[in-house]
């Protein structure tokens, strides 16, 4: 009888183990092939509504709300988090950052635009699974290169501090003058955010970094250096 039971519950526990197995490789590897595939649908398209859209003249003003097609306003670019280009779009409700994109804030603090005169460009993304965007956010060091992509332009950003674990609930590091990041005046700022320890959402992961140039972009759509 007693042998009886330990081999039902070997065969329970055996059951239980492959149920969770299944479940993490869900988790941490399908989401992530779902999330590339509809985000690479998103940002072909946003390419094309581009290409589509009606150039301006050589001296009209720029009109940044123009390159919000609704579906992705821009590609970010991190050389050192190895990631490819990440499609950007407005929130970061799960809803949005499950698609394997980044998102920028609009609540509780609302996000600048990179061509906005001050401000801070303020994203965020997964780090495990739903495309882990932001799964290398660690190999991001001081001096190293943010670059995003919009329609006409290319903003150059160097990375100047992080903060390698906050709170969830530690808001300031999005502020427009970002608060723990070593800057006390307004200028052109990116951050990046992603939960940490790697598997959890305990704590928050911050990368801030500082505009340093604009580049037009030209008509072979030429990187800039930093992504060559």
């Amino acid at each position: 009888m007693i042998a009886g039971f330990l081999s039902l519950l070997g065969e329970l526990l055996i059951t239980v183990g492959l149920v969770l197995g299944l479940f993490v490789a869900y988790s941490l590897w399908w989401t992530n092939v779902l999330a590339d595939r509809q985000a690479s649908a998103r940002g072909d398209q946003v390419r094309r509504q581009w290409q589509s859209a009606p150039a301006q003249a050589p001296n009209a003003p720029a009109q940044p709300g123009a390159l919000d097609t609704g579906d992705g306003i821009g590609f970010l670019h991190v050389p050192s988090m190895d990631n490819g280009e990440v499609l950007v779009k407005p929130g970061t409700a799960p809803d949005v950052l499950n698609d394997g994109v980044a998102g920028y804030y609009t609540d509780p603090v609302k996000s600048a635009l990179p061509w906005d005169d001050k401000g801070n460009f303020t994203l965020a993304a997964h780090r495990d699974g739903h495309g882990a965007k932001f799964h290398n956010i660690d190999k991001v060091k001081n001096g190293d290169a943010v670059v995003f992509e919009t329609r006409d332009t290319w903003y150059v950003y160097k990375v100047f501090a992080e903060l390698r674990q906050t709170s969830k609930y530690n808001v300031d590091v999005i502020n427009p003058v970002p608060k723990e990041s070593g800057k006390t005046a307004p200028g052109r700022y990116i951050t990046l955010t992603t939960c940490t320890p790697v598997y959890t959402s305990k704590y928050r992961y911050i990368v801030w970094g500082e505009l340093v140039r604009t580049e037009k972009v030209d008509e072979k759509r030429t990187p800039p250096a930093e992504l060559r």
